[in-house]
């Protein structure tokens, strides 16, 4: 693409140099630049972009956007200069890719928590009723059979406009995207038109990001108030919570049309007669285009809310109930979202990526109401991450199982034993009669599986997917369900498969 067209929406810049350039990639990052490629130099918490510029340069950076003056650039490359580099970024990258968002029908889904499952959910729902559509989020960007591994749960700028421009060049009709609090802070969906954004649930998580509730609170606000206020802007939909009190709030800074769902306040789409089983849950669902009974393959109150959400969204998307039912009703859960791993013990396992109170809470629980005999529950509380939540999490394990083990949890650069110290304090008031410490996490869920008994369930909680795990600026492969396999299959010598959601 040229660079001037490329720099014609900046309505702020300075230019040294030709802008008779054809750009044939950008990135934030100087190691992925490619000859023709603009660097963009983004100052950043740890590492400012402006630093790389010479080694963009070397790569084969023919022009470098920046917030300050480059000296030591050779002359022919061109320089952009622009007052903030944040907010010309989401400019330059739709239009390197084209508007991706502008060919497709994006739906945003922020929360603390459920934000994964739902989208899943979404996405088979609207698949199954022949809407090609992908999705991006903590697993993965994946359209159709193509899929990629993603860093974070809501990628950079760039490489969120590089997935919509390859789901749109792949026939997609949708994108479902999870939109986290850091996404939305750092401005990482600026450019993306959002058609349907969805609330999920409001609780204690990032506040080492976000320092205290009310600024977790607003960040989130900014998905529902970026989506404008003309004429089009209000065919927009914005679903929420009723249960959840910042719904109010995020519904008076919206122009999008509301459709609430929820149990205990009143809404537009419910849930009513709520069973749960050990084979999942069932629920009659009322709302304006029609009412029926849903019976669901996954277990816990909180999948309901799940369910509800997709629901509403699939409702206003014009997808009939009928056939909602019917796509819900064969979804078979999400990789390491309270995952049972099937073995040949009469007690059973569980891994669930539950790392905020109100996540552990909502598995506990939900174990428990499935679980006949002893809950014996694997936590821990990585490094680096909201400190406050720690005592709280210690106390939620201890007073929801029968027995904790706690142990470390990628710990990165910090003392795992500072950590759990930090841990054990939410329990300064009771004995270690239900729980012990246990450093090592491999040992501390060999431990549970030698502790089960019948009827028990082992729920192994913080990490669910992850296969990686990091501690002492080292990193080394290491999946909570396969140390569970292992661990079976050394004691008693059985087979063991488990449970991988078809998704």
């Amino acid at each position: 693409m040229n660079l001037k067209s490329l720099t014609d929406g900046l309505i702020l810049k300075t230019i040294t140099g030709t802008t008779s350039l054809e750009i044939t990639n950008l990135d934030t990052d100087s190691r992925n630049i490619k000859p023709g490629g603009l660097f963009i130099c983004v100052p950043g918490f740890r590492v400012d972009g402006h630093d790389y510029a010479r080694d963009a340069v070397t790569n084969g950076a023919v022009a470098v956007v920046a917030e300050q003056d480059l000296p030591d650039l050779p002359a022919d490359v061109t320089c952009i200069k622009v007052p903030d580099v944040r907010r010309a970024l989401p400019i330059l990258a739709n239009a390197f890719f084209g508007n991706p968002t502008g060919r497709l029908k994006l739906i945003g889904i922020t929360g603390t928590n459920g934000k994964t499952t739902t989208t899943h959910m979404v996405e088979k729902v609207l698949n199954d009723c022949g809407r090609k559509t992908g999705i991006i989020g903590t697993l993965y960007m994946r359209i159709g059979e193509h899929a990629e591994p993603t860093l974070n749960t809501t990628p950079d700028t760039i490489q969120l406009q590089r997935y919509f421009h390859a789901m749109a060049a792949r026939g997609a009709e949708y994108a479902v995207l999870e939109v986290s609090s850091h996404g939305l802070d750092l401005g990482r969906v600026r450019g993306s038109d959002f058609q349907t954004v969805v609330f999920t649930n409001l609780s204690h998580d990032h506040l080492d990001y976000h320092l205290n509730m009310d600024s977790y609170r607003n960040t989130k606000e900014l998905l529902f108030s970026q989506l404008g206020n003309s004429s089009r802007d209000m065919q927009k939909k914005a679903v929420l919570n009723a249960d959840d009190e910042a719904s109010a709030y995020y519904a008076k800074r919206t122009s999008a049309q509301v459709v609430t769902y929820g149990i205990k306040q009143p809404a537009h789409i419910r849930a009513e007669d709520i069973r749960h089983a050990s084979e999942g849950c069932s629920f009659m669902v009322r709302s304006p285009w029609g009412d029926g009974r849903f019976s669901l393959k996954v277990q816990g109150m909180y999948n309901v809310y799940n369910a509800l959400a997709a629901i509403a969204v699939s409702l206003v998307e014009g997808i009939h109930l009928e056939d909602i039912r019917h796509s819900l009703e064969q979804f078979a859960g999400v990789q390491g979202r309270f995952q049972e791993i099937q073995t040949n013990k009469s007690f059973r396992v569980v891994v669930d990526y539950a790392h905020n109170p109100d996540g552990l809470k909502a598995a506990l629980q939900s174990a428990r109401s499935i679980t006949s005999g002893k809950m014996i529950c694997v936590l821990g509380c990585r490094g680096e991450r909201d400190r406050l939540k720690r005592p709280i999490m210690a106390d939620i394990a201890a007073s929801h199982s029968d027995y904790v083990f706690f142990t470390t949890d990628n710990p990165f650069s910090e003392d795992p034993e500072v950590i759990l110290a930090e841990m054990l304090d939410g329990l300064n008031a009771r004995e270690s009669i239900n729980w012990e410490v246990v450093l090592n996490r491999k040992e501390a869920i060999q431990r549970a599986v030698e502790m089960a008994g019948d009827e028990d369930r082992i729920i192994i909680t913080g990490r669910g997917h992850e296969r990686r795990y990091a501690a002492g600026g080292t990193t080394e492969l290491f999946s909570d369900e396969e140390i569970v396999l292992h661990s079976i299959a050394e004691s008693e010598g059985g087979i063991q498969t488990a449970i991988v959601p078809d998704l």
